[in-house]
């Protein structure tokens, strides 16, 4: 019981024995639990419940991104854990609290709502934010104060972004970013394989269907050749 059921503590489960109509003092579990379990279980640490809890959990944050003109534009990312899958974006240059609540309401129309929403301690999530997300029946989870790897799914997809797409442009003005970001959004979601999901899409459960060996490929250009989707011809 001790190995199979981690969270479960002494009289936990002497009282699961109780119920068989076993009856076995509190020393002698404690001391078969410590074999079984050299490290006592406090609850799930946070990987552990990331891993346990991924398919109902997102994870938002911010990009900042300098213009040509020196200018800041403001990105803000919505990502489900458990697919890596893009959820939703917004680009604008003046963050407000009320901006950042309709980001939320446009990522969960008609319902379709995580049961978490990860998010940092920046000061642009406001009440109206905290309201939204209230409404929505979605609990907040703040990290906490200097604590990226919290939040490294998101990070790490920032950090993806910067590196495959936006440090190779010149961002112009918040229009050309939103441009440049969907395009690679839909790439990201449609055809880029994830390695933290087994080479799998994160548009999609499923690999991509297994085409025969045989046929043309063809080379579909994405950011103006920046990246490629290959493809068998059909």
């Amino acid at each position: 019981m001790a190995r199979e059921n981690s969270l479960w503590g002494v009289e936990r489960i002497r009282g699961e024995l109780m119920k068989l109509g076993i009856r076995v003092p509190r020393s002698t579990i404690q001391k078969f639990v410590r074999l079984a379990r050299p490290h006592p279980a406090h609850g799930q640490n946070w990987p552990t419940f990331l891993k346990n809890h991924a398919q109902i959990v997102w994870a938002c944050d911010f990009l900042p991104v300098i213009d040509l003109f020196f200018r800041q534009i403001y990105a803000f990312f919505i990502i489900e854990l458990g697919s890596r899958r893009v959820v939703h974006f917004g680009v604008t240059s003046h963050p407000t609290d009320a901006w950042v609540a309709q980001q939320l309401r446009e990522a969960t129309p008609y319902g379709l709502t995580p049961r978490f929403l990860i998010r940092d301690r920046d000061g642009k999530y406001g009440d109206g934010f905290a309201r939204v997300a209230k409404a929505s029946s979605i609990e907040v989870l703040k990290t906490p104060y200097r604590a990226p790897k919290a939040n490294a799914i998101c990070e790490r997809f920032l950090g993806s972004l910067r590196r495959e797409c936006l440090d190779h442009l010149l961002v112009v003005g918040d229009r050309q970013l939103h441009r440049v970001i969907k395009e690679y959004v839909e790439y990201f979601n449609r055809a880029r394989p994830h390695q933290g999901i087994g080479q799998r899409i994160p548009g999609g459960t499923l690999p991509r269907p297994a085409w025969p060996r045989r046929g043309r490929l063809i080379a579909v250009p994405v950011l103006n050749g920046l990246h490629h989707d290959y493809q068998r011809a059909a």
